[in-house]
């Protein structure tokens, strides 16, 4: 795959310079207080032909940081949890990643459109070598070991996994190790960046070329490669930057994500469009004492995290802990119980700021900063999108009405979703249903507008024709103290077809109680939360809950092992 490398026309030139400088100018140490129907009267995002998040915000940046006009904050702040201490200015983040882009087009032959995989842990240079791939045009796949893609990128633990399989990798021209040692056959990438050149012209691309390919987290099947560019990340991840995470350049951001997911891709778009501060903990598992510490010692501002997280942070908390820089939170990836909200907020004193969104279509819906937030609620649609809630018709339903959450994509498909499914344009025809995008997500609007989740379409139980969402019970569950977590699946009965049954992980000081009459302790507990209907008939308690890299619950994984039993 090759770019066509047009010389730009004068109007489109002054386009991109007007983007990079209305990313920019969006964000200053000044904070700006916003309503949402004032969100939404001032998103007007402009997008011209040609864009590169590198050139057009990230030089930019580091432009504006040399003239004394931004906060001396780093660009990428990361650190070890053992001392080390990384730290780049957007002026030093622009020069290493030059020299990194020189490394891929020179010794690794990449060219504009080449793929490659980029299998590295949370170290600082999987931040770099992303900005050095949208310099040389060249798409990323993070976090995945199916090679596909004309090279790979890794470290010390996956390249023997790497040449395990390298044999029915037609397509790989080259392996390049992130590594202070060498291994045969592998260039090292730190001997290359040593001596590459930090002059480096960048590629120029359409706003629609891409920029990266990540996977879906894979819970209700294969995961399926997800196609974005830099338009829709570069330009549509400016909404999750300020208006839900609410940064500014004077911000620090600590995004606890895995590199293999899509959502670690806004602490570079979302984070670096408003000019904040990347923060990154080694962290090789998520560790409730390692961000404890490290939200106590560093001056971190703004914490995202996914709701599995959270659970385990109130399970752990340290009363003697205080966060002293911390303002805002924010977690994404999965519905977040309110009785954990509840508890953050006794804890910490703020609101845990709740989106919903899929690896195919950045931020959907949010509870933006200056909402009210509804407990349990994903909030109100992303000004760049018409979100509705149809049936199997396409038909819009109205309000308190369940049905399929979908977003309008005719006759204007909107710029911030994918581009497609890599490779598989059946796959990606099929998302379209009329003249919306179909999510495969059930859902609710209030009247006031707010969107409420019931679940996956595969997850909703049909149990004697009542329609029961796993979330509702879930959240149930949690509220009473013997539940850790719990996953919330369909159950075959021969009366009622499907019933619902709850796997339970109990916390410490519950794991020793009588299992019957903790089932009957919890059964009755549901029945007073929500509806006697709705209730799980059958509970297996368990230690722990599958869950996909990302740390959401593989429902579907319990389902099918369910449904085989019977």
């Amino acid at each position: 795959m090759r770019c066509l490398l047009k010389a730009l026309s004068v109007v489109s030139l002054h386009a991109s310079l007007r983007r990079s400088r209305q990313l920019c100018s969006q964000s200053s140490s000044a904070r700006t207080s916003f309503s949402y129907e004032l969100i939404k009267q001032q998103y007007r995002p402009e997008v011209p032909e040609y864009f590169n998040f590198a050139s057009d915000v990230l030089d930019r940046w580091a432009k504006v940081e040399k003239e004394g006009k931004k906060t001396k904050n780093p660009a990428l702040w990361w650190v070890d949890g053992d001392g080390e201490e990384v730290k780049w200015s957007f002026e030093e983040l622009g020069v290493l990643s030059r020299k990194a882009a020189n490394v891929l087009s020179g010794a690794c032959s990449l060219q504009c459109g080449d793929r490659v995989l980029l299998l590295l842990p949370r170290i600082p240079e999987w931040w770099l070598l992303n900005v050095a791939c949208m310099r040389t045009g060249t798409v990323p796949i993070p976090g995945t070991q199916q090679l596909t893609a004309k090279g790979v990128i890794t470290n010390d633990s996956v390249a023997s996994t790497v040449e395990s399989v390298e044999a029915d990798c037609q397509s790989l021209k080259f392996k390049l190790l992130v590594s202070e040692g060498h291994r045969e056959g592998w260039l090292s990438f730190k001997d290359l960046l040593k001596t590459a050149p930090s002059d480096h012209r960048c590629v120029t691309t359409k706003s629609q070329h891409p920029v990266a390919i990540y996977f879906t987290s894979g819970t209700t099947g294969a995961p399926k490669m997800t196609e974005h560019s830099h338009c829709s990340y570069g330009i549509g991840l400016t909404v999750s930057g300020r208006y839900w995470l609410n940064l500014t350049s004077s911000d620090i951001y600590w995004n606890t994500s895995d590199t293999g997911w899509a959502k670690a891709a806004w602490s570079i778009f979302s984070a670096w469009s408003q000019g904040a501060c990347v923060f990154v903990h080694k962290m090789p598992q998520f560790s409730p004492p390692a961000v404890f510490e490290s939200l106590s010692r560093y001056p971190i501002t703004v914490f995202c995290s996914a709701p599995t997280a959270y659970r385990m942070l109130v399970q752990h908390q340290l009363p003697s802990c205080t966060f002293n820089s911390l303002r805002h939170c924010v977690s994404a990836g999965e519905p977040i119980n309110p009785e954990v909200m509840a508890k953050w907020k006794a804890w910490t004193g703020l609101d845990i700021h709740e989106c919903y969104g899929q690896t195919e279509t950045v931020l959907v819906c949010g509870n933006f900063k200056g909402m009210e937030i509804k407990p349990g609620s994903m909030g109100k649609p992303s000004p760049g999108y018409d979100v509705k809630i149809i049936d199997e018709n396409g038909n819009i339903l109205p309000p308190g009405k369940e049905g399929e959450i979908a977003i309008k994509v005719k006759p204007t498909r909107p710029l911030f979703l994918f581009t497609c499914y890599t490779d598989d344009p059946e796959k990606t025809k099929a998302t379209v249903r009329g003249d919306f995008y179909v999510t495969g997500d059930r859902g609710l609007m209030d009247e006031d507008g707010y969107f409420w989740f019931v679940g996956r379409a595969d997850d909703v139980i049909n149990s004697a024709g009542y329609r029961i969402g796993p979330f509702e019970v879930e959240s149930a569950l949690i509220e009473h103290p013997a539940v850790l977590e719990s996953a919330v699946v369909s159950s075959p009965d021969p009366i009622r077809g499907e019933v619902v049954k709850a796997f339970v992980v109990l916390t410490p000081n519950y794991v020793s109680h009588d299992p019957e009459k903790m089932m009957k302790d919890l059964q009755d507990h549901v029945k007073k939360a929500t509806a006697p209907y709705k209730y799980p008939r059958k509970m297996e308690f368990v230690r722990e809950l599958p869950k996909t890299i990302s740390g959401k619950i593989r429902r579907n994984e319990l389902r099918q092992k369910e449904w085989r039993r019977y």
